[in-house]
């Protein structure tokens, strides 16, 4: 687990991140003394609108620990900001409505089930993000989807799958192979403002 000021500095280098490839520089990677934040983790990085409701303008990251967080953290930011083919570029006047939140992903875990209908009852609304994977496609969703959204498991898993490009049920097919992951996640509380982590309620979903 990260603390509070370690996740404030992931926020902060995303900002500066992003800032710095709008201006056409290379960002500077202060840590100050966190050696934590060196150690190679899964991370994503989403940016909300909050002139339009709070909708998503950008999300990109990865959940395997193939670099140190800092860098991946920054590589992910400007990603987020530039690349999501879902979303147009944040622009330097899109900025001051942006809040950036920061997602620490710990190692995805295989579920062992018996039978794939098993697998709903291993998913906890918001302590478990999902990856789905199968027939060549990958699909991810962080945990505090399924509490924004309002998912049950069930409903979870199959949004899951179609990110991914397969069918709701997908789920249930034995070739799919479905992995839950924990996130702590980091968020600005306005545009540039202070960094609150944001702890998600945890609950079975009613079967």
């Amino acid at each position: 687990m990260l603390t509070l000021e370690e996740g404030t500095v992931l926020v902060s280098l995303a900002r500066t991140a992003i800032e710095s490839h709008i201006s056409g520089r290379k960002p500077e990677l202060d840590i100050g003394s966190h050696p934590t934040l060196t150690q190679p983790r899964g991370v994503f990085v989403s940016l909300v609108d909050v002139s339009r409701g709070g909708v998503l303008r950008g999300c990109i990251g990865t959940p395997f620990p193939d670099r140190p967080l800092v860098q991946q953290t920054v590589q992910s930011a400007v990603e987020a900001a530039s690349m999501d083919p879902r979303y147009s570029p944040i622009k330097r006047e899109d900025l001051p409505r942006i809040i950036i939140e920061v997602t620490v992903l710990s190692n995805p875990n295989f579920i062992e089930a018996k039978t794939p209908m098993e697998i709903p009852s291993k998913v906890i609304i918001g302590r478990h993000g999902i990856v789905v994977d199968g027939f060549g496609s990958r699909g991810l969703l962080l945990p505090q989807v399924a509490i924004d959204e309002g998912f049950d498991p069930e409903e979870f898993l199959s949004q899951c799958c179609m990110k991914a490009g397969l069918l709701p049920d997908a789920w249930l097919e034995g070739h799919v192979r479905v992995s839950l992951f924990e996130g702590q996640v980091f968020s600005e509380e306005k545009p540039g403002g202070s960094v609150f982590e944001r702890v998600l309620p945890k609950a079975r979903a009613d079967r």
